[in-house]
């Protein structure tokens, strides 16, 4: 029986990754075997950055609350504390949002853990 052959398929996926390359520079976005190890490096850098991002938006914030925390003679981690011990139920994006676009509430926070 002769070898049987799935052009369509084979087609079908090459299609897909270099549609996937599209505004790779050079060879990277129209040579088959480049694409491919372009497009699955990608993939690869994708999948970890979505994984960082969550990583360095909380490092964000807790460098934003220590801030200002500090103005009012406090470290993030007394604060933080403090938080918690009276069941301040306000999460790091939102206290990082207001220690900075409402100084004013904050402040009124800090007051109130004191």
């Amino acid at each position: 029986m002769p070898r049987s052959v799935n052009s369509v398929a084979k087609r079908a996926r090459r299609k897909r990754v270099l549609k996937q390359a599209k505004g790779f520079f050079g060879r990277r976005k129209n040579v088959w075997t480049v694409a491919k190890n372009a497009v699955e490096k990608a993939m690869a850098y994708a999948y970890r950055g979505r994984k960082q991002k969550k990583r360095n938006f909380r490092a964000l914030w807790i460098m934003r609350i220590n801030a200002g925390a500090r103005l009012h003679g406090m470290s993030y981690s007394q604060f933080m504390g403090k938080i918690k011990a009276n069941n301040i139920e306000l999460n790091r994006k939102v206290l990082a949002d207001l220690a900075m676009n409402h100084p004013e509430a904050f402040a009124a926070i800090v007051n109130k853990v004191k």
